[in-house]
């Protein structure tokens, strides 16, 4: 996870997010492992998560929702 003040990193905090069977479920529509991938389709991604919808086998916590905005908002960074 990352703290408020500590910048998000897509291979520090984000990548770590997606299990392996997340990135299976999802491999037909975006590699959850290739920051490329995921951050062409952050605002989907980011709605999905904000929804519950995705990961398919249920929501992530508040906390998790929150660091992948984090990272969408400072323009998906490395």
């Amino acid at each position: 996870m990352s703290t408020l003040d500590e910048p998000v990193s897509f291979e520090r905090n984000i990548k770590p997010l997606f299990r392996d069977r997340d990135r299976g479920a999802m491999k037909f529509f975006v590699d959850l492992w290739s920051r490329d991938d995921v951050a062409r389709e952050s605002d989907e991604i980011l709605e999905r998560l904000r929804d519950g919808s995705m990961p398919c086998d249920g929501a992530w916590p508040a906390e998790k929702v929150d660091v992948f905005a984090r990272w969408v908002d400072a323009g998906t960074p490395e």
